[in-house]
């Protein structure tokens, strides 16, 4: 069986390595590859519930939500382009899983809300989810902290 590369490199969300962000717990970037490894799936998940947290402050689509990153449409757009990816399927089985349309703006704040984008994200990225919710659970505490 072949495990995902997301949580082979405990960062399920497939997030891009960076230098400049020193996400804590990253150990690096995969070999040969651009994505970054994390030394525990907690700080992973923690480093994507960051990221859609500070979404939140970027300029969103004119017209789409209000100001700034509150749709599932533009927290998506902005995570998964459409360049590498099949933004709009991503786009609905997030809004699906929140009960939402994917311009409806979301509070990504809320933790419940948090939760189930950071959960969409892991399920699409990784082919399911393989965390118990105990890890997602700490994955999240540490994003809001």
């Amino acid at each position: 069986m072949t495990i995902a590369r997301g949580v082979r490199n405990h960062n399920p969300g497939n997030i891009d390595y960076n230098p400049r962000n020193n996400w804590e717990g990253q150990l690096g970037k995969e070999p040969n590859g651009r994505f970054a490894i994390f030394d525990t799936a907690e700080n992973g998940i923690r480093a994507l519930g960051r990221l859609l947290l500070n979404y939140r402050g970027k300029d969103g689509m004119p017209g789409v939500g209000g100001p700034g990153i509150d749709t599932p449409r533009e927290f998506i757009t902005r995570w998964a382009p459409g360049n590498e990816n099949d933004t709009e399927a991503y786009i609905a089985a997030i809004a699906k899983r929140l009960g939402v349309k994917a311009n409806d703006v979301i509070n990504i704040k809320n933790p419940v809300t948090l939760r189930a984008v950071m959960l969409g994200i892991i399920v699409h990225e990784n082919g399911g989810n393989p965390y118990p919710d105990a890890v997602l659970d700490e994955g999240l505490r540490r994003a809001l902290k």
